[in-house]
């Protein structure tokens, strides 16, 4: 790892603690050395090294993204455009607007107030909170269900039964991973510690759920634009992808200030700028973000998938060397693409592939793979998202059944979307202190900032004394 330091008269320049004053503290600490010294980063203080390769593919990945973004807004002008010309395609829009926006707008407000509640909750009450969205999800998710089945009519069937299973999924899980309650919630309170230390830090949140919110009233004058374009139900399910995709850009946005400034605490005892960091993450970092955006999800989902095909081992040799092969192949593609990764995109500055390379190759060298795969807070974000959505389907789903009953099934399903991504970029401050506190951990583990909390985890685990359900690997015969 390389850091440049500018240097003027001959001397190391001290990072700065205001913007006039040097500091009287000594210069700042390397890597290891355990206590601290609190200074403040500018801009022309650390800069670590860049993958400039990987930098330039980020660079052509967000000119790509920024042609989708411009096709949003040609399908606003197509919206706009049949609202003023009249006929059957301004009542169509009409009657979408009349029966649509007011429902999504709704869900979107009330999806922000849930967001903020969840993260609040998980702060204050983190052991309480971890039960209470691991149950919580399960009940919002199975009232939706029901509450779409008593519609009565197919559309709504249909929907009410996915999330009727969901549900069942959602309440097994929960139950498979009561043990591992206890360890979530010490890891939750003590990765949220430094948040106390840095009173903007929610600051970029609010922009992202207010863009986002902004965002979510633009995207659906597109798809009304949509209605009078060419082939409307293949452009409209291309919207969706990209409504998913960009909400996962401003929620990773989020994820990579917030990183950056714990991760430096951590590792430099610096009290960084937070909106210094959230300009580098919108600037530098931009490209890895709308990358990570679009494969960590997909790999992440298809992973989950491997491993509960592992879990259905029956006396075919073939299928069980088939899914153990699906299991290999996506153990290897984690490796080059993993939501670890943004705590070293955010502080060092390298491209998405080598940062998930070297985090992972940096749980491999503290034997941590097995702790973070066990690792349900990433879950437990989820769920809370799932909660949220789930409540917004409650509340669009009687509204709609009185005033336009054919657009139940849709506007439920738009509104659990809208729930979900608004809690996820909330929930991205909790999410990323609990990836610098493993990662950071896992580069410098003597740093006196951590307790014992890994530690002694670590020793259960391989004294075989921990309770906690065996996350599904590759045999050792599959490997080479």
């Amino acid at each position: 790892m390389l850091i440049r330091r500018h240097h003027h008269h001959h001397h190391h320049r001290k990072l700065q603690l205001t913007g006039k004053h040097p500091p009287e503290t000594g210069p700042p600490p390397q890597m290891g050395v355990t206590e601290p010294v609190l200074e403040r980063e500018s801009k022309d203080g650390v800069e670590l090294e860049v993958d400039h390769n990987m930098e330039q593919h980020e660079t052509k990945q967000t000119h790509k993204d920024l042609e989708k973004v411009c096709l949003v807004f040609f399908l606003v002008f197509k919206g706009v455009q049949g609202l003023l010309q009249g006929g059957s395609a301004r009542r169509k829009e009409r009657r979408v607007i009349q029966y649509f926006l007011p429902q999504v707008e709704a869900a979107s407000l009330l999806s922000i107030t849930l967001a903020f509640s969840w993260q609040k909750a998980v702060r204050v009450w983190p052991h309480f909170m971890v039960h209470f969205i691991l149950w919580s999800s399960f009940i919002m998710t199975l009232s939706a269900g029901i509450l779409l089945i008593c519609i009565q009519r197919p559309s709504t069937d249909g929907v009410g039964v996915v999330f009727i299973f969901f549900a069942i999924g959602n309440g097994l899980y929960a139950c498979w991973v009561t043990q591992r309650i206890k360890f979530c919630s010490k890891v939750f309170l003590k990765a949220l510690e430094p948040v106390s230390k840095f009173p903007d830090i929610n600051r970029p949140t609010y922009w992202m759920l207010g863009i986002g919110f902004v965002w979510m009233s633009i995207w659906i004058l597109a798809v009304i634009g949509a209605l009078n374009f060419y082939f409307p139900p293949l452009v409209i399910i291309l919207l969706v992808l990209s409504l998913l995709w960009t909400a996962e850009v401003m929620r990773n946005v989020a994820n990579l200030t917030i990183s950056r400034v714990i991760a430096l605490f951590y590792l430099r005892g610096m009290q960084s700028n937070t909106q210094f960091c959230f300009q580098r993450a919108l600037s530098k970092n931009l490209g890895s973000a709308c990358l990570a955006s679009l494969f960590v999800p997909t790999i992440e989902a298809l992973r989950i998938v491997a491993r509960g095909l592992n879990l259905l081992e029956g006396e075919d040799e073939f299928m069980f060397s088939c899914a153990h092969c699906c299991l290999r192949v996506m153990e290897t593609i984690f490796r080059y693409g993993n939501g670890w990764a943004y705590v070293q995109i955010a502080a060092y500055g390298k491209g998405f592939v080598k940062a998930s390379q070297d985090t992972w190759n940096l749980f491999e060298q503290r034997d941590m793979e097995v702790l973070v795969d066990s690792d349900i807070t990433t879950a437990v974000c989820f769920l809370t998202g799932v909660c949220s959505g789930s409540i917004c389907v409650i509340m669009v789903a009687a509204w709609t059944a009185a005033v336009h009953v054919t657009f139940t099934a849709t506007i439920s399903l738009l509104a659990f979307i809208v729930g979900y991504l608004m809690t996820r970029i909330a929930m991205a401050l909790p999410h990323a202190c609990v990836s610098c506190f493993y990662v950071c951990y896992a580069e410098n583990p003597e740093n006196k900032l951590f307790d014992k909390t890994i530690p002694d985890r670590l020793a259960l685990i391989k004294s075989n004394r921990d309770v906690v359900v065996v996350t599904p690997r590759v045999p050792p015969r599959f490997r080479r």
